[in-house]
């Protein structure tokens, strides 16, 4: 005793002493902590990058730059299919880990990981995408379940199709119907008014911006009950920006939880920090106004399902925190997903001529009118376009990282493929990358290739026939399983619905101009990431939400233009 108090007294009594003292036990901690991690943990045999392998902080990198889902592709082209990707994380390439880790045969054995703690404004504000307690989740699923219904969303259907009208008709006074059309800038502002083009095409739209603020009013009525009016009003459209930022946030944060924790995240990149706690208080501003306009049982949108909720064991309702954080959910879900494939199916139409022709030809064929084109049987039959959507979901998926689960089984989780079987321990964090997966040549031939045919069974003459099946099991823009995306049905519906109705009235035409190339990658570029070379690739950062630009495009009414 009278030793190690002879050690305090001298330490408390030598300043430099007691500097170095630390130093060095800081240092043989980190040196332990590294050997363990490379060594003797669990999860050491498997491959991946030496600094991936020691600190979360290497993949949050990634994050903070947007290109997460590629550096763990990269991973994935160099380590094989498993990859450690942390300390405590692998990602694994196969469909069947898709199946086993989200699926509902290993929902017991798994629960969402940590990652998830970064997202909530407050703990009371969990919301059904970030709760990891499967009974909270369940609560609050079975309540948004009637409001994605599809009886629901059909009664909805007249405030979508509002407000693709609206989106119309920009599209319509920029292709000769109006005198002047007006120039959108890449922020989207009126930057520049110039007459119409004497063969009908309207002047160039950056669609990424039109298909944000089509989305946004969308969801504005469904859920609030009024749209955000951002295709009229430049007022509001800092919000696509506050919802980017704040996904973002929650990526990097929960991919390195210690900057959550420590709050470090407003020191290390505070405008991402303070744009995030600008959309906490818009969305706490949206949901206590549509709170206070109380219940409308004649439009009854998703707020109303939200209010009416009753918990069955005690009979109350969702608090304010809990509406704030369905609130918080639902603009950002309810737009990105359905916004990026929107932009990305317009991007890879106006760069595919024959897949243009062939799903606007099935379009029109199948319709006399535009007024014609709602959800039900006929638009269901239009196969291609779904071919269409499918396919850019796959090419650009909106969430292309992984979502990771913790392993919570005793015995562990076990993914077994025909060649090798792999157990993962309690504790043990996996998950798929979507963009990876989604560009297996094992499932996807051609990968990088943007090609409906590989979603038809009974197409003639397609060379992707034998592999429909396989391209199905590893398909997951939307996740699967109990926590797959409940919002799914409704984007199908919006993304139908305004595709058909844009193709129907309009041709298209992409901009021959280096302004033309905004979304695509560029190919032996300087300052451009891995994965980004691929001309005909639809870009996006992958901020959790995902970050667009592009298509320039322009549109002319059918049957208009000079006739020689």
């Amino acid at each position: 005793m009278d030793f190690i108090l002879s050690i305090l007294y001298s330490l408390i009594s030598d300043p430099l002493l007691l500097l170095f003292s630390i130093s060095g036990a800081l240092f043989l901690y980190v040196l332990l902590l590294a050997t363990y991690r490379l060594t003797l943990h669990p999860l050491s045999p498997y491959p991946g990058p030496l600094l991936a392998c020691l600190t979360d902080a290497y993949l949050a990198y990634y994050a903070y730059k947007g290109n997460r889902h590629l550096a763990i592709h990269r991973m994935h082209a160099l380590y094989g299919e498993y990859v450690r990707i942390g300390p405590n994380t692998v990602s694994i390439n196969n469909a069947e880990a898709l199946k086993t880790i989200y699926g509902h045969r290993g929902n017991s054995k798994v629960k969402k990981a940590d990652f998830y703690k970064a997202f909530p404004a407050t703990p009371k504000a969990v919301n059904v995408h970030s709760a990891i307690d499967k009974g909270v989740h369940s609560r609050k699923r079975r309540v948004l379940s009637h409001a994605f219904g599809d009886q629901a969303i059909k009664s909805l259907e007249k405030y979508i199709l509002m407000n693709i009208r609206t989106g119309i008709s920009l599209l319509a006074k920029k292709s000769g119907e109006g005198e002047k059309g007006v120039i959108i800038d890449m922020e989207g502002k009126n930057s520049a008014v110039k007459t119409e083009k004497e063969d009908g095409w309207g002047e160039n739209w950056n669609m990424a911006n039109w298909c944000n603020w089509l989305v946004f009013d969308i969801m504005g009525d469904l859920v609030f009950g009024k749209p955000f009016d951002l295709l009229e009003s430049p007022q509001n459209r800092f919000a696509v920006e506050l919802v980017g930022n704040a996904a973002h946030r929650h990526l990097i944060c929960g991919t390195f939880l210690t900057l959550h924790k420590l709050e470090l995240d407003k020191l290390l990149f505070p405008k991402i920090s303070a744009e995030r706690g600008k959309y906490m208080a818009y969305s706490k501003s949206q949901a206590v106004q549509r709170t206070k306009m109380g219940l409308d049982n004649d439009r009854k949108d998703f707020f109303h399902h939200l209010l009416t909720a009753r918990d069955p064991e005690t009979g109350l309702g969702f608090t304010m925190d809990e509406l704030w954080g369905e609130s918080n959910l639902l603009i950002i879900a309810g737009s990105d997903t359905t916004s990026t494939c929107m932009a990305a199916t317009f991007f890879y139409l106006s760069r595919n001529p024959i897949v243009l022709e062939k799903v606007t030809k099935e379009i029109r064929e199948m319709f006399n009118d535009e007024e014609e084109i709602v959800s039900g049987p006929k638009l269901n039959s239009c196969g291609y376009l779904r071919a269409c959507i499918d396919e850019s979901l796959r090419m650009t998926p909106p969430v292309a990282g992984v979502l990771p689960r913790e392993v919570v089984a005793a015995e562990g989780l076990t993914i077994s493929t025909p060649t090798s079987s792999h157990t993962f321990p309690k504790g043990a964090v996996v998950g798929v990358n979507h963009y990876t997966l989604m560009h297996n040549a094992q499932y996807y031939p051609d990968p990088h290739i943007f090609a409906p045919e590989r979603w038809l069974a009974n197409e003639k003459q397609n060379p992707y026939k034998e592999y429909v099946e396989k391209a199905h099991a590893a398909f997951c823009p939307f996740s699967v399983g109990p926590r797959g995306c409940i919002g799914k049905g409704l984007a199908y519906v919006e993304l139908s619905l305004t595709l058909a109705r844009v193709l129907f009235s309009f041709d298209i035409s992409r901009v021959d101009s280096e302004e033309g190339r905004l979304g695509e990658g560029a190919f032996g570029e300087t300052g451009k990431e891995w994965g980004r070379h691929r001309k005909e690739e639809f870009q996006i950062q992958d901020r959790f939400a995902s970050c667009k630009e592009g298509p320039i495009l322009r549109f002319r009414r059918r049957g208009e233009g000079v006739v020689a």
